[in-house]
């Protein structure tokens, strides 16, 4: 059965005298996200870019589905209304449980959840206990979050922008990518598990954990499923850091920076090099692709990696703000040369 869109879908993916389409990637970063939430806000504003596709991993994922669905539900407004209402609620959720951030943790201008009796004791019990033996009755807010927000059904059936949501499947260890067709609330929690704090999510008998292991997010699915050349890459990993980590936290938590940013960093080398080949002429047959980057890197990097949970509104609202303020300034400086040029420098940042 064909499944006709609707005339808000029509409207929203037909693209219109002068607009651009481009395709977002999508990092995950927890609440750091709140950063891309800002960002999408503000291209969401200018009615001179289409959306073609958007690739997404964990959090990433979260955003990329509500900007799906307010799109197909009402337009422009009601993709950011929704991304607003998520985030309040995800903030309410989290501010008022176990590891919302202490009296001292309110001042902490990294934004850490150190002082946070819950939080302590969560991230202590997961070194030692498992998800399946904390949780055996896998209670996750987050799903529920996401199925009382979400019309799914509708996320399924539009055709205003194509999404691809990358998980990493726990048994082979490789990446898989799931598609706006096939997307339910435990497609989105699949690509934002984390071992250590959720159960893997199982689908169709196999086992998913967070896409970041795998690509944060992969950038193949929008180069070969979409028509857009342009590919804006919303940066929140820190890929660089000056200091040696020393405690035991710290270089877990750079391990996990390495690690989610590995992918990437590959695919970005390969583009690269493809590109290359085309300019030169020793390659035909294959699209050139234009490179744009919104970095947030030199914030997350100052924020505790224990921020990434610390819903607090404030916090989030700042996150916002930067990542709106950020956006407002490359389509300033970048909007005329989508379609013609690479804005990022791929060289220094991925070689």
């Amino acid at each position: 059965m064909t499944v006709r869109p609707k005339s808000t879908e029509l409207a929203a993916n037909m693209p219109l005298a002068g607009q651009k389409a481009i395709n977002l990637a999508l990092q995950g970063g927890g609440s750091h996200s709140a950063f891309t939430w800002g960002v999408l806000d503000r291209l969401l504003d200018d009615e001179r870019l289409n959306f073609d596709g958007i690739s997404a991993t964990s959090a990433g994922s979260v955003n990329a589905v509500l900007v799906a669905e307010g799109l197909a539900s009402g337009g422009r407004q009601a993709a950011k209304d929704l991304l607003k209402v998520f985030w309040k609620k995800i903030s309410d959720l989290t501010s008022f449980s176990i590891i919302a951030p202490s009296f001292f943790d309110k001042f902490n201008p990294t934004y850490g959840l150190e002082h946070s009796p819950g939080y302590i004791f969560v991230d202590m019990v997961s070194r030692f206990i498992s998800p399946y033996q904390l949780n055996p009755l896998d209670i996750n807010p987050l799903r529920d979050l996401l199925t009382e927000v979400v019309n799914f059904d509708r996320v399924r059936q539009q055709q205003v922008v194509k999404l691809f949501l990358s998980a990493s499947n726990v048994r082979t260890g490789k990446v898989v990518v799931f598609t706006h067709k096939e997307i339910t609330a435990d497609h989105v929690l699949a690509s934002a598990c984390l071992p250590f704090r959720m159960r893997a999510l199982e689908i169709a008998g196999e086992y998913y954990w967070d896409g970041g292991f795998m690509g944060n997010p992969v950038i193949f699915p929008v180069i070969y499923g979409c028509d857009s050349c342009d590919i804006l890459l919303v940066h929140l990993t820190p890929a660089e850091r000056a200091e040696l980590p020393m405690t035991s936290q710290d270089i877990l938590d750079r391990i996990e920076e390495i690690s989610f940013n590995a992918a990437l960093m590959r695919e970005m080398r390969v583009i690269t090099q493809v590109t290359k080949l085309i300019d030169e002429g020793q390659l035909s047959g294959h699209r050139r692709l234009f490179i744009h980057s919104i970095d947030a890197e030199d914030i997350t990097k100052r924020l505790a990696h224990s921020s990434k949970m610390n819903g607090e509104w404030r916090f989030l609202m700042q996150l916002f703000e930067l990542g709106w303020e950020r956006a407002d300034r490359w389509l300033a400086a970048n909007f005329d040369h989508l379609g013609v040029a690479t804005t990022f420098d791929l060289q220094s940042s991925y070689f």
